[in-house]
């Protein structure tokens, strides 16, 4: 019921009759003097909401605790608190049909509610939509085929839009060679603070192996970014280090490390430049994401580049390090914090750069046998966004309020 109040005014009204939701019945009562000051009630004879086009109006269930097969022109409070939810939309809507959805806890960022399409479409997308954040809603309706269930009304952010992340590309690290080598470059290393994911599409991820013994590391690529493969440690006994991602170092004998790729890593270390079968050569240090390798000075191997620090695992993690140079008779390089593998002087094998940080690998000391080479390790990378799981592919995972899709092989991440 709502209240007119009237000033000096004489009208003619009109009384409607029968159901509002088909034709009205409109009667002329003729003319009404309106009394300044009086307020006059105006009723609605029959509480039946508009429909159109098959749509009807809205009802309100139950708040909903547990997954949801919806029914059009429902409106659906949701109660996300203890769990995730899912809501099945309607196989058969007829066009015009509609259905809403509404956070009752504010708890969507916690635990999301996963919407599904039936076999349809939602925005023109056969993918499941994820409602993520805190009091967000959808109201949607079911337009045709083509672009199937479609938003119409405001939201507290779009759901069934695009949205944020941020990514992590690391590629594989470079291996070395037998013999005094440089220690290999790290995998190029990429980091994206804020990239827009649009839901139905899939993005083909590709993490790089690391670089056998004796070649460089492979690349990694993702989200239209590429991280390039670490480079090898320069062979043999003069050999230069491998331009890559970060540069494999420079072998015994003078030789020079490698150049890095800017924003991705760093040069590698030179060797220490004494020739022929003195005791005290070594190699170079290679280059990591956050350093340059260290170069070499006598029989001291220069140490392998730290890597970067990056938390978007949920935890603080370095990766892309820089192996360590290898020794002729001295001591071999440390490798660098995030993978790199450790250099050695004399008759002893480096170690591998470990797998999935793509640390470049340690080089091994002098062996008159040859000593045997090392493998970089292989990259990794990482997808991370606000909120509830809104994709799939890799292994997933939550820290923190964000969803992370953390890929160790190659495969695909559909958002």
């Amino acid at each position: 019921m709502s209240t007119i109040f009237a000033g000096n005014t004489t009208t003619t009204s009109l009384v409607q009759t029968g159901d509002i939701s088909g034709n009205l019945v409109l009667s002329s009562i003729g003319n009404i003097v309106l009394s300044p000051g009086t307020g006059y009630g105006v009723v609605w004879a029959n509480n039946a909401a508009f429909s159109s086009g098959g749509s009807g109006g809205l009802t309100m269930a139950a708040v909903q605790t547990a997954n949801i097969t919806a029914v059009a022109s429902t409106i659906y409070p949701v109660d996300t608190t203890s769990a995730n939810i899912t809501a099945t939309l309607p196989a058969s809507p007829a066009a015009g049909a509609q259905i809403q959805f509404v956070d009752y806890a504010g708890t969507f960022g916690t635990y999301s509610l996963k919407i599904y399409p039936a076999g349809l479409k939602i925005q023109g997308n056969t993918s499941n939509v994820t409602l993520s954040t805190n009091r967000s809603s959808a109201a949607l309706m079911y337009i045709d085929a083509t672009q199937g269930w479609v938003a119409y009304n405001g939201f507290t952010n779009s759901p069934v839009g695009t949205y944020s992340a941020q990514a992590l590309i690391v590629a594989g690290g470079g291996g070395t060679n037998s013999a005094i080598s440089g220690g290999g470059g790290a995998g190029g290393l990429i980091y994206v603070s804020s990239t827009t994911l649009t839901p139905g599409t899939a993005y083909s991820i590709v993490v790089g192996s690391g670089g056998a013994a004796s070649a460089s590391g492979s690349n990694s690529s993702g989200l239209g970014q590429t991280a390039l493969g670490g480079g090898q440690g320069g062979p043999g006994y003069s050999g230069n280090g491998f331009s890559g991602g970060s540069g494999g170092g420079g072998s015994r004998n003078a030789g020079t490390g490698g150049a890095g790729t800017a924003g991705q890593g760093n040069t590698g270390g030179n060797g220490s430049g004494t020739g022929g079968t003195d005791n005290l050569g070594s190699g170079g240090g290679g280059g990591g994401a956050g350093a340059n390798g260290g170069a070499a000075s006598g029989g001291t191997a220069g140490n392998g580049g730290v890597g970067s620090s990056y938390t978007i695992s949920g935890s603080a993690v370095y990766y892309a390090g820089g192996g360590g140079g290898g020794a002729y008779n001295g001591t071999g390089g440390t490798g660098g914090t995030g993978g790199g593998g450790p250099g050695t002087g004399n008759n002893t094998t480096a170690t591998n750069g470990t797998a999935n940080t793509g640390g470049g690998g340690g080089a091994s000391g002098y062996n008159a046998g040859g000593a045997p080479a090392t493998s970089g390790g292989s990259g990794i990378v990482i997808i991370s966004y606000l909120g509830g799981q809104r994709g799939s592919g890799g292994a997933y995972t939550s820290s923190g309020g964000y969803s992370i899709h953390t890929f160790t092989s190659s495969g695909t991440y559909i958002a």
